[in-house]
């Protein structure tokens, strides 16, 4: 058996006043998983929670990302989840003590641990 990464999903979310970066997260994760329909594990015929699934967000502040409540947005698979620096901050030119518009990316690999069927000659 070997790890394949079979889909790449990727998504955008904001946080539009709260200063949020989780919020921001777990919206881009959002936006990357509720416009797809992929159904993955029923075609390779393994359980659903058998799906690796491998997150990178990114945004300006990574380590304001509460990782564990990105994590809580997938219904099943085992989930990996890190931060990285990206993303964008908006500030308000009206209001400079407001909290920027965050923007965050969301990147998600799915893969299975699959055999490969060789290449026929």
């Amino acid at each position: 058996m070997a790890v394949t990464q079979m889909l790449l999903e990727v998504g955008m979310g904001t946080a539009l006043r709260s200063g949020n970066y989780t919020k921001a997260a777990c919206r881009a994760v959002q936006n990357a998983l509720w416009h797809n329909s992929i159904s993955l594990a029923e075609v390779f015929d393994v359980e659903k929670h058998q799906m690796i699934i491998d997150v990178e967000i990114a945004c300006q502040k990574p380590d304001h990302v509460d990782l564990d409540r990105v994590k809580s947005e997938f219904p099943y698979g085992q989930v990996t989840c890190r931060a990285v620096a990206g993303g964008l901050d908006i500030a308000n030119p009206n209001r400079p003590d407001a909290e920027p518009t965050l923007i965050a990316h969301a990147a998600i690999k799915v893969s299975l641990d699959v055999t490969p069927k060789e290449n026929a000659q």
